[in-house]
This record gives C-alpha cells, structure tokens and sequence, in this order.
C-alpha cells in the first residue's frame, strides 16, 4: 500500500516485486469500466493470528520442497516443477497453501501480459480465478468477502471481483461497466444485507497520480 501511495501514476498499474523492489509500470486502460471498492463492513477480527499462520504453514511448505530444489520463496517455483514435487508434502494443509502462492504467482504473470494487450475480459476472469484459490486454497476469505465475489459474478456487466488486502473481512474490488453502477451498487448492496446483516460501503475510484509536493499559489 505504501509503494503504491509513493510511486503511483495515473492510469497505470504497478508490478512490484515485494522481495527486491523492482518494479515496472504497466497500462490500466480499463474504458468504459470503472474500479469499485466495497468494503464489506467485516471487522478483520484475525487478519493478524490467521496472516502469521499462512505465513508459517508456506514456509514450512517451502522447507520441504527444498529437499528436492533449489528456490528461496514459493514464487520461485512454476506450477510444473511443484507437480513434479508436490510429493514431498504429505499435509494436504501445507499443499494447499503452496498452490495458492505458485498459482497466484502464474495469474499475476498473465494479468501483466492481459492488460498489455488490453484484454479487459481475461483480467477480470483472473481477478475471480484469485478470490476462488483464496477462498478454497489459502482459506483467506470469509462469508462476508465471499458473498461480495458470488453477487458481483451474479452481475453481468461486473467482469471482475475478487478480495483484497489481509482477508477475513475488509474489502472487495470490482470491475464494473460506468453506466450500470448505481444499478450494481443497488443490486450487491441488497443482496449482501439480505444474506449476511451487514450494509456494505461502496467507493468508486481512479488510478491518479502518488504523492506529491503541491505549489499552491497565494490569491
């Protein structure tokens, strides 16, 4: 979140690679879409116990896999060489958190190539391709993120949905044609409080530029 407030730019997505820094800009040219953020009004009442857990169970994960390879983190391996491996981790627990991330790393690969082709639809089919392996793989969901995911794929001019940040509560983000907003905000907004009691928060955004030094010129 901090890299993205200093090195935001307008209309551009960041690739950032959380372990060296590198990082590179790519095109968000998302046209007659706009990202929505709901927050689904949850209280992350284990983001902290349950963030410290998945972080141990990849770890140990990782551990076993370097019986056999040679990587540093879980993003280092491609899906083909943790099948070839997967036998060295016997906890289906453990397998499951190392599947995520390798996949998770593989979808990051091909959202960087989709909106370098523009390919609008296919982002959005990755973003729920996220939610699915977070919620059943890293098990870092909840209903209330879930039920956010399941309407927005109920919504035919929602192309995209999937959790964001820590997980086990927090926020959503959408993809959501402009013209049909206040008819989406309506139609998940309903839906949610009707299924879990809770009335979501919804706020329509731009990709602008980070922070910046303002000259404000005296009147």
């Amino acid at each position: 979140d901090q890299f993205a407030v200093a090195m935001g730019r307008h209309d551009r997505a960041i690739l950032l690679d959380c372990d060296t820094l590198e990082f590179e800009y790519l095109p968000f040219e998302i046209g007659d879409y706009v990202l929505a953020i709901i927050n689904s009004n949850k209280k992350r009442e284990l983001a902290d116990s349950k963030y410290n857990e998945r972080f141990a169970e990849c770890g140990a994960a990782l551990k076993l896999l370097k019986k056999e390879i040679t990587a540093t983190h879980l993003c280092d391996i491609d899906i083909d060489t943790f099948r070839r491996h997967q036998h060295l981790i016997s906890d289906p627990i453990l397998q499951k958190r190392a599947l995520h991330v390798i996949t998770e790393n593989e979808r990051v690969k091909q959202a960087k190539e989709t909106l370098r082709s523009g390919d609008l639809k296919k982002f959005g089919e990755l973003m729920y391709a996220s939610h699915q392996s977070l919620q059943v793989l890293y098990e870092a969901s909840g209903k209330e993120l879930d039920t956010i995911v399941e309407f927005c794929k109920s919504y035919s001019d929602c192309i995209g949905a999937r959790m964001t940040g820590a997980g086990f509560g927090g926020c959503c983000i959408a993809l959501v044609k402009i013209e049909k907003i206040a008819r989406f905000i309506t139609y998940v907004g309903l839906k949610y409080e009707q299924k879990t009691g809770l009335t979501a928060d919804f706020y329509i955004c731009d990709i602008v530029d980070g922070v910046r030094q303002l000259q404000i010129q005296a009147a």
